[in-house]
C-alpha cells in the first residue's frame, strides 16, 4: 500500500531493505504460487531501478523501462491536474525540449528512443539525450512534487498507518488470516505479508477501526 512509502514502513522490520519486488516475487512462489519460470521471476525481482544487477533477459529490462516511463509520465500529469504544478512552464526546459507538452508524446518519445537504441546497440537500452532528460525531469519531481511539505507529511501518515498494522498483528498473530500463516514463516514475515498486501483504502478503513472507540485495539488490557 501507498507505493514506494510502504517500502520506508516495513524496511525496519528486516534485515536491510524490504523491497515490493522481492514480496511480488514471494507471492508467486509461496502466497499465491504460480510456477512461473525463472526468468519471468527474475523480470519481477529486477524491475525497479533501485535493484541490481539488472534483469538478465530483454524482457526483464523492457519491464524495467516501462516501470519508470510509466511511473514518470503519471505522476507529471497528476501533478499538474492537482495544481501541485500549476502550468508545464514550471517543468526543466530540457525536458520539454525533448519530450514536448505532457502527455500520451511523453511516452512515445520515450518508448521510441528504446526501441532505435536498442536497434542500434543490440541490447535494451535508451538514447541518451531522452535518459538525460528523464533523469532531470526526475529530480525535479523529487524536489518539486515527491519531498515537498505537504507530500512528506501525507507520507509521514502513511509510514505510521502501516507500522500500527504490523505491530497490531505481532502483538495478535492469531488474527492475521490463515492463509498467512506459512510453517516456514516467522509472525514477523506473516504480518508484513498480510499488511503489505492490503490497499490504501482497507489500510486506512483497517486503522481507523482499530482505533475507533470500543474496538479490540482500544479495549482495557490491550
Amino acid at each position: 500500500p501507498f507505493g514506494h512509502i510502504g517500502e520506508e514502513a516495513f524496511s525496519p522490520y528486516v534485515d536491510g531493505d524490504w523491497l515490493h519486488s522481492e514480496q511480488s516475487v514471494r507471492i508467486f512462489e509461496v502466497l499465491e504460487p504460480e510456477n512461473l519460470t525463472w526468468e519471468v521471476l527474475d523480470g519481477i525481482r529486477t524491475h525497479s531501478w533501485r535493484v541490481e544487477p539488472p534483469p538478465t533477459t530483454a524482457e526483464g529490462m523492457v519491464c524495467r523501462y516501462a516501470d519508470r516511463i510509466a511511473y514518470l509520465t503519471h505522476d507529471v500529469e497528476d501533478a499538474l491536474r492537482s495544481r501541485v504544478l500549476r502550468s508545464s512552464s514550471e517543468l526543466p526546459r530540457y525536458g520539454l525540449k525533448i519530450f514536448g507538452e505532457p502527455g500520451s508524446d511523453w511516452i512515445d518519445v520515450m518508448i521510441n528512443a528504446v526501441i532505435y537504441q536498442s536497434e542500434r546497440d543490440g541490447a535494451l537500452t535508451m538514447e541518451p539525450s531522452v535518459l538525460e532528460a528523464m533523469n532531470i525531469v526526475r529530480d525535479f519531481m523529487f524536489e518539486r512534487v515527491y519531498l515537498r511539505p505537504e507530500a512528506k507529511a501525507q507520507a509521514a501518515t502513511a509510514v505510521g498507518v502501516l507500522r500500527d498494522l504490523t505491530d497490531y498483528y505481532l502483538d495478535r498473530p492469531m488474527e492475521i488470516p490463515a492463509s498467512y500463516r506459512h510453517e516456514d514463516a516467522s509472525e514477523t514475515q506473516a504480518a508484513l505479508d498480510y499488511v503489505s498486501g492490503m490497499t490504501d483504502r482497507f489500510a486506512l478503513e483497517l486503522h481507523h477501526s482499530l482505533d475507533s472507540p470500543g474496538s479490540l485495539r482500544s479495549s482495557p488490557g490491550l
